[in-house]
């Protein structure tokens, strides 16, 4: 394959107003995402990241501009899998159903999804769990169920949006950890939206900052330090010049559209 296996040129997307006005949401984003890449996408709240990553999940179409995919692809399949905020566990289906949903919503049969979740409970840490329901699971295995249910879809690449916000901050660093490790041995192609600053630069090769609404790439930070990254990296000096970058552009976002960083 030549080229990204994701880009995003000049995107724009508006919808419609009141009185036949319209609300520019994303205007002229251009971003590109090469296999075996993780690149992380922040910005302030209410910037548009939200609506970008529905284009990019084909859930809904640009105003303008072009999403080229350039991997393989399967007819009639989404060429992304997406994993939302909320784990969204059913909670009448035990772990390898409910990891195995998205396959048999694809076709496959239950007892091959359920085959194909075995293989990957110990690559999740979710051994002896099979037969659970989410009731008896913590925050931390809910959330890598929910992204086993993602990622056996082996599907080219991976849309996360903001998937450990809601947990402590121990058992969040915790995955943090764990998915830097999984995304470099397993080569996934990762596009994540955060919030956390220090979880994008840790996790990621490149981050790129949108701008308050419409949104627009702000900055772009290349990160030279090998993935996968520990804590010790938060230490380093290429750490705390990237961080104070992100930073400052995000706080000039926030300043100049009155915006929130939460």
């Amino acid at each position: 394959m030549t080229g990204p296996l994701l880009e995003v040129s000049n995107l724009a997307k508006s919808f419609p107003g009141p009185r036949g006005s319209s609300a520019e949401v994303v205007r002229d984003i251009s971003l590109h995402v090469d296999e075996g890449e993780f690149v992380s996408v922040v910005g302030p709240s209410g910037s548009g990241k939200s609506t970008l990553f529905n284009v990019l999940a084909e859930l809904t179409a640009p105003t303008r501009g072009s999403v080229e995919f350039n991997g393989p692809r399967t007819p009639g399949r989404p060429f992304s899998a997406y994993m939302p905020q909320e784990d969204l566990l059913f909670p009448w289906l035990t772990v390898e159903d409910n990891a195995g949903l998205g396959l048999v919503l694809g076709g496959h049969s239950k007892r091959a999804a359920r085959r194909r979740v075995q293989e990957l409970l110990g690559t999740f840490r979710l051994q002896g769990r099979a037969k659970a329901y989410p009731f008896e699971l913590s925050g931390g295995m809910r959330q890598r169920v929910a992204l086993m249910r993602t990622v056996v879809q082996e599907r080219p690449v991976l849309l996360l949006d903001e998937p450990f916000g809601a947990l402590d901050y121990l058992t969040r660093t915790e995955l943090q950890l764990w998915l830097a490790d999984l995304s470099v041995r397993d080569g996934l192609s990762v596009v994540l939206i955060t919030h956390d600053v220090p979880e994008a630069l840790l996790l990621s090769d490149r981050v790129y900052v949108l701008s308050n609404r419409p949104a627009t790439v702000a900055l772009e930070v290349r990160q030279e330090a090998p993935r996968p990254r520990g804590l010790e990296y938060l230490e380093s000096a290429e750490f705390r010049h990237h961080e104070r970058s992100l930073l400052e552009q995000l706080t000039n976002s926030v300043r100049a559209g009155d915006g929130s960083l939460s």
